[in-house]
């Protein structure tokens, strides 16, 4: 349900609207009329608070989890508070210093995205959230060793040293000969490449018969291919850290929900669906309980920024999952600072290989 234009409450519903977001942002529970009566700026008695909370639940933007208990916000007034009313508090000279030099202290890739979704953590008392950039391997060698009649280990080797093997299963019995020439045509067409800058090229020479291939060892570069780029699509490499602090004072009210998310962290596949939906977003985007499918169980929100390389593409996404009561204001400018922190060092390469 789409809430009314901002532009509609009038200026005492408003106040009265922040206020509760505020406090259920604060506390995890709902704010009742008296609390509001004793807050600053607030002239109207307790009845007419009551009205005017009335008001803004008949217009979807509050809700009352039990008839004599207060208001809280619903996913359509908490998207109407973060997009038209709070005011986003810059991270502090102590916050930023932190996770500038948990991100610096590391040396490698993996060690400052720990430390980044560390940081990020300890300072929402959310689960803090990297994705690892898709690594784009300049490769060295691939080869096929025989396993049995029918299977094949595929050994990939990078520029940098790595070396990751894959099992393919064979449709027909092939001979040592045909692993042998599968890999020499790989290895000459992949050398010094990406997997990415090769492959299309490699299939399009296959099916259109330009190569040099039997058909077996056409067919074998074709199922190495594949393993590959499936292989590296469901992949997805995630750090996560701080998911104890979702078990905070406000979970015991809200156990379930709180359960659920535990859960939907555990899987790394989803997760790493939630972080592509903001890959392609020029600034921090915000999901806020069922706006995202995959963790709308658990009603929780995610706030995602893109972080790229010094060429400006993004490789990776950093963020914040926890609860709808996130405190916007203050982890959106965080984690947009994480990610241009993240986008500065790597585009100095500031990182090692290791």
């Amino acid at each position: 349900m789409a809430g009314p234009p901002l532009t509609e409450l009038s200026a005492r519903a408003r106040d009265i609207f922040r206020l509760v977001v505020e406090g259920y942002i604060a506390s995890g529970l709902p704010v009742g009329s008296k609390t509001l009566a004793g807050s600053a700026g607030i002239t109207l008695s307790p009845a007419s608070i009551r009205s005017v909370l009335q008001e803004l639940q008949d217009a979807g933007l509050l809700a009352a989890p039990h008839t004599s208990a207060g208001r809280l916000p619903t996913e359509t007034g908490l998207r109407l508070f973060v997009d038209g009313i709070m005011q986003v508090a810059e991270p502090s000279a102590a916050e930023r210093a932190q996770i500038e030099r948990g991100i610096a202290s590391g040396g490698s890739i993996e060690a400052a995205l720990t430390a980044a979704s560390f940081a990020l953590s300890e300072m929402s008392a959310g689960a803090g959230v990297v994705m690892v950039p898709r690594r784009e391997l300049r490769l060295s060698q691939i080869s096929f060793v025989p396993l049995s009649s029918h299977r094949a280990l595929a050994v990939l080797v990078a520029e940098d040293g790595s070396i990751e093997n894959r099992v393919i299963d064979l449709a027909d019995a092939i001979v040592a000969g045909t692993l042998e020439s599968a890999g020499n045509y790989l290895t000459a067409h992949l050398a010094g490449r990406t997997l990415a800058e090769a492959a299309q090229g490699i299939a399009d020479e296959i099916s259109g018969g330009r190569s040099a291939l039997d058909a077996a060892s056409a067919d074998l570069v074709r199922r190495g291919l594949a393993v590959w780029s499936r292989d590296a699509a469901q992949r997805p490499v995630l750090v996560v850290r701080g998911q104890a602090n979702l078990l905070d004072e406000g979970a015991v009210h809200d156990i379930e929900r709180v359960r659920q998310l535990l859960d939907e962290l555990e899987s790394v596949e989803a997760i790493a669906h939630v972080l592509d939906a903001a890959r392609e977003a020029q600034a921090t985007r915000i999901f806020i309980g069922s706006e995202n499918r995959l963790m709308s169980l658990s009603g929780s929100s995610v706030i995602a920024t893109p972080w790229r390389d010094g060429e400006g593409r993004v490789v990776g996404v950093v963020g914040v999952i926890g609860p709808t009561r996130l405190n916007y204001a203050r982890v959106v400018p965080m984690v947009d600072f994480t990610a241009q922190s993240l986008s500065k060092l790597i585009g100095q390469d500031g990182f090692s290989r290791k």
